[in-house]
C-alpha cells in the first residue's frame, strides 16, 4: 500500500563527511543511468512479464519475437535469480509440460530506492520491480556546504531504507537538476551551490548499493518511456516546468543524453507584462517568478514565506481574479514555448509534465490553447504526463529501475557485488 509522508526538518547529524570517492567502491557502485528499452533477451522477457504477467512462455515468444528455446533459457535464468516466479495455480488445464505454466515478476521480495533532489524539497521513494511506488517521504533539501548537505541526504536515505526489513534493496536512483555527469555520479547545481558534488559516490558509500544519477527531466522522460501507459513513439519531446524549466528527447527507445549534459530552454525568449521577468522563459514562468509577481500585484503578502504555489492556487480558486490571471498567463507563456519547441523538433509524440502544467487546470487549458494557436505544424495533442503531480517520484523511481529493466541479470549481479564489498 502506498503512502506519502512528510518528514520534518532534521538537524545535520554529527557525521564525518563521506569522502568524494572510494577507490574500490566508486568502480562498483556508481553506474551510468539506463533510460532505454533493453535489447537483451533477458530484458525482453522480463518486460513481457512485467507488462503482461502472469504470462505463458509461448506467449512471451510471440510478443517478443524470440524463439521458444531462447525464452525458456531466459525464463529459467530469471527464475533461478528470483526475479520471476511461476504461477502453477494458473497453468492451463490439460496442458502438458512446463512451458504452459505462466510466470510473473517476483516483485514482493525486492525494492529500489529513488531520490529526487529538488531546489527546495527532496523526495525519497520506495518502488517495486513493477514500477509501482510503495511509499514516499519528503524532506527539505539541505542547504549549506555541499559536503555537509550530501552527508545529511545520505543519512536520510539510510534511515528510510532501514524501515524496509522484509524487502531486499537492489539499486538507488537519483534524479536532480543542474548538470549531471551520469558516469561519475557528479552534479553541478547552481541553485544549491554544488560543484562536482559526488552524489553517486556518497550515496553508494552510505547505502552499499549501486547508484545511478540522472538529470531530473531526463528521468521524467524515462518514466514515460519505461513506465508510461502508451507504446513508445519513434521520437518524443518531454517538456517540464515547475521550479525550473527543461526538456528531454526520446529517440528510438532511448532518452537522448548528451555527453556534456542536457540542453537548456531556460533562456528561450518569453514576454509577459503581467508576470514580468527578464524576457526569458524560466525567469518568467518558474514558481519563484510567478510568486514574485503575485507579491508584486498584492495577491500575496510582500513578506510571504516560501511555501510553494499552494497559497496562490488557493487564492485563484477562491475567486481572486488577479491570482487567476497570473496562473492563466503562466499557462499561455508555457504553451507558446512548447509550440516553438515542437515546431523546431517536430517529434512524433509530445508530453508535458511538472506542477506548472498539472496543479491548476485552468492554466493547463490556457497552455493547450496557446500551443494550438502558436504551432504552425498540423494539429497535435498536448499530452500531459501520466504521473500527474507525482512525476518527480516517477522520475527518481525509473532511474533506480532502469539498470534492472535494461539488463535484469546483470543488474542483480551488480547488486550482489555491491553487497559483497560493503
Amino acid at each position: 500500500m502506498r503512502s506519502t509522508q512528510t518528514l520534518p526538518p532534521r538537524p545535520a547529524p554529527a557525521v564525518t563527511p563521506i569522502p568524494a570517492r572510494h577507490p574500490l567502491r566508486g568502480r562498483h557502485h556508481v553506474i551510468a543511468p539506463a533510460l532505454r528499452i533493453g535489447d537483451l533477451p533477458a530484458a525482453a522477457v522480463f518486460a513481457a512479464a512485467r507488462r503482461r504477467g502472469p504470462i505463458a512462455r509461448d506467449t512471451i515468444a510471440t510478443v517478443t519475437g524470440l524463439s521458444i528455446a531462447t525464452v525458456n533459457r531466459q525464463v529459467t535464468a530469471l527464475l533461478e535469480a528470483g526475479l520471476l516466479r511461476e504461477r502453477a495455480d494458473l497453468a492451463v488445464a490439460g496442458a502438458i509440460g512446463r512451458p504452459r505454466v505462466p510466470v510473473e515478476v517476483n516483485h514482493e521480495p525486492f525494492l529500489t530506492l529513488g531520490v529526487h533532489i529538488g531546489a527546495r524539497t527532496t523526495s525519497i521513494v520506495a518502488t517495486d520491480l513493477l514500477g509501482r511506488v510503495l511509499d514516499a517521504v519528503e524532506t527539505p533539501t539541505p542547504g549549506g556546504p555541499q559536503s555537509a548537505a550530501l552527508t545529511v541526504l545520505a543519512a536520510s536515505a539510510r534511515r528510510y531504507l532501514s524501515r524496509w526489513h522484509k524487502r531486499r534493496a537492489l539499486w538507488v536512483g537519483v534524479a536532480v537538476g543542474g548538470i549531471v555527469d551520469g558516469r561519475a555520479g557528479h552534479v553541478d547545481h547552481q541553485r544549491l551551490g554544488w560543484t562536482q558534488a559526488p552524489v553517486g559516490a556518497v550515496l553508494a558509500e552510505s547505502l552499499g548499493l549501486p547508484v545511478s544519477v540522472s538529470a531530473h527531466v531526463d528521468a521524467m522522460a524515462g518514466a514515460e518511456l519505461l513506465l508510461g501507459v502508451r507504446p513508445p513513439a519513434a521520437s518524443s519531446l518531454y517538456v517540464y516546468a515547475r521550479e525550473t524549466v527543461g526538456y528531454a528527447l526520446v529517440i528510438d527507445g532511448r532518452v537522448h543524453t548528451p555527453g556534456t549534459g542536457p540542453g537548456t530552454i531556460a533562456h528561450l525568449p518569453a514576454h509577459s507584462e503581467l508576470l514580468g521577468g527578464t524576457g526569458r522563459l524560466e525567469s518568467t514562468v518558474s514558481d519563484e517568478a510567478v510568486l514574485a509577481a503575485a507579491r508584486g500585484h498584492g495577491v500575496l503578502p510582500a513578506a510571504a514565506p516560501a511555501v510553494g504555489m499552494a497559497p496562490l492556487i488557493s487564492a485563484a480558486r477562491q475567486g481572486n481574479e488577479t491570482a487567476r490571471e497570473l496562473l492563466t498567463e503562466r499557462g499561455r507563456v508555457l504553451g507558446e514555448s512548447v509550440a516553438l519547441l515542437r515546431d523546431l523538433l517536430n517529434p512524433d509524440d509530445l508530453v508535458v509534465g511538472g506542477q506548472a502544467f498539472t496543479e491548476y487546470a485552468e492554466g493547463l487549458a490556457a497552455a493547450e490553447a496557446a500551443f494550438t494557436a502558436r504551432s504552425t505544424l498540423p494539429p497535435r495533442e498536448l499530452r500531459v504526463t501520466a504521473f500527474g503531480n507525482r512525476v518527480q517520484e516517477a522520475g527518481a523511481g525509473v532511474v533506480s529501475l532502469g539498470g534492472l529493466y535494461a539488463d535484469p541479470l546483470g543488474a542483480l549481479r551488480r547488486a550482489q557485488r555491491s553487497l559483497a564489498v560493503s
